[in-house]
């Protein structure tokens, strides 16, 4: 692991692997690069994996006001440059992450190879718009234990729960983000409105739903996938968190759709 500063922010990173081809994950919002343990181990044999705390979350630095995902998105291109990595990259992440992925090939295209986009965040309903701004503002109050039960109980579906002590150290984690950061990046999902980039998207495109996801159903997300032209999708036993939740799935999607790609 290492940190440097980007965009006028400190951001922990970890750069493995080797090879001409990049990937970089993106990790879902109340995550870190942790989220990928099981993950970047594995595609690093093949190519090198760029992973990362977003602004805001993991050890990076806190923020506080309005966050946009252009931001996000620019924070990827100057880590790039932070690390002489030049050329097209593939992007995958998840919820949140693959929200921020589909929007770095929107506004990097030239250096976009492929985007992995499982269970993206591309915005809230507007129906459910003013109940999750009156929940972030308990959340910033009270802390993160006041959204821990219903985040863990839709995203982290029971059924899922086998492997108890990877289910308890995620929830551990999660509960160790900063508040107000949470809150500014929940609020940057709320103000996110992604549909038209999405029908303009000119790369290669998995997107993944999960069956067990009661955050963002895998309707939801089929939907998202059939706006975006040419895009494939995939659905796998998997929670709303599946990178940590099944990180041998995850692996065999990425992989194979690369090398699909690649080829």
């Amino acid at each position: 692991m290492d940190f440097t500063e980007v965009n006028g922010v400190a951001i922990r990173y970890e750069l493995s692997g080797s090879g001409d081809r990049t990937l970089v994950l993106a990790h879902e919002m109340g995550g870190s690069l942790e989220s990928w343990d099981e993950v970047a181990p594995r595609l690093a044999a093949t190519r090198r994996v760029l992973r990362y705390d977003a602004r805001g979350a993991g050890l990076s630095q806190k923020v506080r006001g309005e966050l946009t995902l252009d931001t996000m998105a620019d924070d990827i291109a100057a880590l790039l440059d932070t690390l002489s990595i030049s050329g097209k990259v593939a992007v995958a992440g998840v919820a949140v992450g693959g929200a921020v992925a589909l929007h770095f090939a929107a506004r990097y295209a030239e250096r976009t190879s492929a985007v992995v986009a499982g269970s993206p965040a591309t915005g809230i309903a507007a129906e459910r718009r003013i109940p999750a701004l009156e929940r972030l503002a308990r959340i910033e109050a009270d802390g993160m234990a006041f959204a821990v039960k219903d985040s863990m109980r839709n995203g982290y579906a029971p059924e899922l729960r086998g492997d108890i002590k990877r289910f308890e150290r995620f929830r551990a984690r999660w509960l160790g983000n900063d508040p107000s950061s949470y809150a500014a990046i929940w609020r940057m999902l709320a103000n996110a409105d992604m549909q038209a980039e999405l029908t303009r998207l000119s790369r290669p495109v998995l997107v993944i739903g999960g069956s067990l996801d009661r955050v963002r159903p895998a309707a939801v997300v089929e939907a998202i996938a059939k706006s975006i032209p040419g895009a494939r999708y995939v659905e796998i036993r998997t929670g709303h968190y599946m990178a940590v939740q099944t990180p041998d799935l995850m692996v065999d999607c990425i992989d194979e759709f690369l090398r699909s790609v690649d080829a």
